[in-house]
């Protein structure tokens, strides 16, 4: 279970941005000949469609309303993503090891991509872009450290990832409430409007 650390981490980073993960992963084994990166990711085939997918989420992400369309729809893709590197990581390792690396990367991938998703339908609550493509960026930044350090360095990594999930859960919960309390002051308010404008 030597592996466990590179693919939470790798699965975190999935459930962010799942295609810059597979580039960055990729130009890794291609280019930095980092033995740890699977040879079907440092394919060309695989790069290409991976980058093209990347820039369509790079553009998406950072438009409002579209990003959180854009995050139910990678519902399946972005678990199911971080699932097969944690398979595909786990190599040789016996059934069981796969298995587990599997569910591993897919259970990271699918917590940060739960976090991520309700940040960004908070965040859309802001009337300007700015926000969205800050926030955006914010994230490639991070998913592209994190997914270099998942085969680097991958204690620090998954030390990284663990963190970030831990405050993105924490922040969510506590803007969730900030919204909500705002909306049932709104919803009073009008209420009451309607109640004087009826006298």
């Amino acid at each position: 279970m030597e592996l466990l650390p590179s693919v939470l981490a790798s699965g975190w980073a999935s459930g962010i941005n799942a295609y810059l993960v597979v580039v960055v992963l990729g130009l890794l084994g291609r280019f930095a000949d980092v033995a740890a990166v699977p040879e079907s990711l440092t394919r060309t085939d695989v790069l290409v469609v991976a980058a093209i997918l990347y820039v369509i989420e790079f553009v998406a992400d950072k438009v409002p309303y579209l990003d959180s369309i854009w995050d139910a729809v990678s519902t399946a893709i972005r678990p199911t993503a971080g699932a097969v590197l944690g398979l595909l990581l786990a190599g040789d390792a016996s059934t069981v090891e796969q298995a587990v690396l599997a569910a591993s990367g897919g259970g990271a991938a699918l917590a940060s991509h739960l976090v991520k998703g309700g940040l960004r339908l908070v965040v859309n609550t802001s009337p300007e872009p700015a926000t969205n493509i800050g926030t955006s960026l914010g994230e490639d930044v991070v998913v592209a450290g994190v997914a270099a350090l998942a085969l680097l360095h991958p204690y620090v990594a998954m030390t990284i990832a663990g963190v970030l999930l831990v405050l993105g859960t924490i922040l969510l919960v506590l803007l969730w409430t900030r919204v909500r309390r705002g909306y049932l002051r709104l919803r009073a308010w009008r209420q009451r409007r309607r109640a004087r404008a009826a006298y």
